[in-house]
C-alpha cells in the first residue's frame, strides 16, 4: 500500500513539473500530445487500474485526439481532447462504468475531490521509519474546520463592508509578507510560475490519483438496458410524500390505468402524425418541389434561423414524447402494437422534417456559402438522425432510457472524433473562394478565421472583395470595405502570425502552424 501510494504522489509531483515546462507561456499542439502520454503511460502502470478493453479504446481514443491536436490544431480538436482526456480518466479508475455521462461526471469528482483523495495517499507514505499518518491526521482534523471558516468569513465580509475591508486588508499583508520573504531568499524566483506549477500539480493529481469513493460507479449498475414489466407500490411514505399529499389528496395513492395511459397515448400520436402531416406537405409542396415563391426570392437567412432551430428543437421533444409513453408498462400492453404503429409514422415524419432542414441549410450554402454555423445545422440535423434510429430500436426491442443515453453517448463522442479530423477552417475558406462567382461573399467573415487560413487567403488576395447582397426586401447591404482595405486586413494578418510564431518553443509547435511558416519563408525567398 505504502509503494502505490509513494508512486502515485511521485507521478503527480513529475506530472506537475513536467507540466511546468511543456505549458508556460506556450500554446496548445506538441504539448498536449506529451502530457497524455505521460498521464497514459502512469494509468497503465498504476496497480489500481485494471487493464481492460476499454481501457485501451479510450486510451487511444484520446491519443487521436491529441494527434489531432498537432494536426489540425483548431477549437474543435482541442474540445475533443479535452472530453476524451476526461472520459479516459473517469474509464481508468471507474471501468463499471457504462455510459460516457456518467464517467464524465466521475472524472469530474475525482479532479474536484483531488486534496481529499491527497491528503488520504499522503498519509499512507513512510520515508524509512518516518510516518506520515499522524502529520496529516492533524491536518485532517484542520482542513474542514478551514473550509468552513473560510466559506463564513466570505459571507460575512460580503455582509459587512467594514469587516471585509479589515480582511481585505489582513489578507494584501500577508500576500505581501510572504511575497518579500521569498524574493528574499530566492530573488530569481517568479511567483506567477510557482503557481502555474500549484495549478499544474493539482490537476495532474486529479487526472492520476483515483477517487477512493465508487458509490456513482455502484448505483448506475442498477440501471437495466432492457425493459421489464414491473409492479409498482407505495411500500414506504417519505416526508416528501406526507408533504405533497396534503395538497394532492389520495391523487397519489391512485395509478394511472394501463388503459389510459393508452388511449392518452393514442390521441396524442394520432394529433401529432396529424399536425406534422400538414407541416410536412407545406415543405415538399414549398422547399422541396420549389412550387412556392422562387428560391431566388426565398429569405433564407430567416428561414434557416428562426424556422431551423424551432424544428430541430421539435424533433428532440417529439423523441422525449415517444421516450415517455414507451418508458414502461405500456411496452406489454395487449393492444399497444396500434400505439407502436402510430409513433413509427411520427418517427418518419419526423425523418422528413430533417430532410427538410437539410434542403433549408443546403439552399444557404447556395447562395451565402459555407461558415461555421451552417455546418452546425448539418451536424444537429445527423445527430437528430442517429437519435430518431436509436428511439426506433428502443422502441422495437423495448429498451430503456438509460440504454438510449449509453449508445447516443458512444456515437456522439465517435462522431466528434471523426468531425475533427477534417480541418474546417481551411475547408471553408476554400469552398467559399471556388464559388466566389455564385454566392455573396464575405470576405470579413473569412478573415476572421484561424491563421491556417493565410496561406489560401494569400494564393487568392485578389478575391478578397465582397459581392453585391441582397437584402429580402432587394436592396443591395452596403460593403464599405474595398480590396485595398482586405488587403490591408490580410497583411497585418500575416504580421501577427509571424510575431506569435516566433515567441514560441518546439513545445507548441504544430503541424498548421509549420505549414503557414514555411508557406510565408519561401514566398519571402522567392520574392
Amino acid at each position: 500500500m505504502k509503494n502505490k501510494s509513494n508512486f502515485l504522489l511521485l507521478a503527480a509531483l513529475l506530472g506537475g513539473l513536467l507540466f511546468n515546462f511543456l505549458f508556460w507561456k506556450e500554446r496548445l499542439a506538441l504539448n498536449l500530445f506529451i502530457y497524455s502520454a505521460y498521464l497514459l503511460m502512469i494509468t497503465v502502470i498504476n496497480p489500481d487500474v485494471i487493464k481492460s478493453t476499454k481501457l485501451k479504446i479510450y486510451g487511444l481514443a484520446h491519443i487521436l485526439a491529441s494527434v489531432l491536436v498537432v494536426i489540425n490544431n483548431s477549437d474543435l480538436t482541442l474540445v475533443s481532447y479535452y472530453i476524451s482526456l476526461i472520459l479516459f480518466i473517469g474509464f481508468a479508475h471507474n471501468q463499471q462504468i457504462r455510459t460516457v455521462f456518467i464517467t464524465f461526471l466521475a472524472a469530474v469528482i475525482q479532479m474536484v475531490t483531488v486534496p481529499f483523495n491527497a491528503l488520504q495517499n499522503l498519509s499512507k507514505v513512510r520515508i524509512g521509519n518516518l510516518n506520515l499518518k499522524p502529520v496529516f491526521k492533524l491536518i485532517k482534523y484542520i482542513f474542514i474546520p478551514f473550509i468552513i471558516v473560510t466559506l463564513f468569513t466570505c459571507l460575512y465580509s460580503a455582509a459587512n463592508e467594514v469587516f471585509g475591508n479589515a480582511i481585505n486588508t489582513l489578507l494584501t499583508n500577508v500576500s505581501n509578507l510572504i511575497y518579500d520573504v521569498l524574493h528574499f531568499f530566492f530573488k530569481d524566483l517568479i511567483i506567477n510560475r510557482i503557481a502555474f506549477f500549484i495549478f499544474g500539480l493539482i490537476l495532474s493529481g486529479g487526472l492520476i490519483i483515483t477517487f477512493f469513493n465508487k458509490g456513482l460507479a455502484l448505483a448506475e449498475l442498477k440501471y437495466k438496458e432492457q425493459l421489464l414489466r414491473i409492479r409498482s407500490e407505495f411500500k414506504k411514505k417519505t416526508v416528501w410524500f406526507e408533504f405533497a399529499q396534503v395538497f394532492t389528496g389520495d391523487l397519489l395513492l391512485r395509478k394511472l390505468a394501463l388503459k389510459t395511459e393508452f388511449i392518452t397515448g393514442l390521441i396524442s400520436f394520432i394529433a401529432l402524425n396529424l399536425l406534422l402531416l400538414f407541416l410536412n406537405i407545406i415543405d415538399i409542396w414549398w422547399l422541396w418541389l420549389g412550387k412556392g415563391k422562387a428560391l431566388a426570392e426565398t429569405n433564407y437567412s430567416a428561414e434557416l434561423h428562426d424556422g431551423t432551430n424551432a424544428l430541430i428543437f421539435s424533433i428532440i421533444m417529439a423523441m422525449a414524447v415517444i421516450v415517455y409513453f414507451f418508458r414502461g408498462n405500456l411496452n406489454f400492453y395487449s393492444k399497444s402494437k396500434v400505439l407502436r404503429i402510430l409513433a413509427y409514422a411520427w418517427m418518419i415524419q419526423n425523418f422528413i422534417l430533417i430532410i427538410s432542414v437539410f434542403i433549408r441549410d443546403a439552399h444557404y450554402i447556395e447562395f451565402h456559402g459555407l461558415t461555421h454555423k451552417r455546418i452546425g445545422v448539418i451536424v444537429f440535423a445527423i445527430l437528430c438522425i442517429i437519435g430518431l434510429a436509436t428511439v426506433y430500436f428502443k422502441v422495437a426491442k423495448q429498451k430503456t432510457f438509460f440504454y438510449l443515453l449509453k449508445i447516443n453517448g458512444n456515437i456522439w463522442f465517435v462522431l466528434l472524433l471523426a468531425f475533427s479530423i477534417i480541418n474546417w477552417d481551411v475547408f471553408i475558406v476554400k469552398y467559399n473562394l471556388a464559388h466566389k462567382e455564385t454566392i455573396a461573399f464575405d470576405s470579413d467573415y473569412l478573415l476572421s478565421l484561424s491563421d491556417k487560413t493565410l496561406p489560401v487567403l494569400d494564393k487568392n488576395r485578389m478575391k478578397l472583395q465582397h459581392t453585391e447582397s441582397k437584402s429580402e426586401y432587394g436592396t443591395e447591404i452596403a460593403k464599405p470595405e474595398t480590396l485595398a482595405a482586405n488587403q490591408q486586413k490580410l497583411n497585418q494578418r500575416i504580421g501577427f502570425f509571424k510575431e506569435r510564431y516566433e515567441r514560441v518553443s518546439w513545445v507548441s509547435w504544430n503541424l498548421q502552424d509549420w505549414t503557414t511558416a514555411k508557406y510565408f519563408n519561401n514566398k519571402q525567398i522567392r520574392d
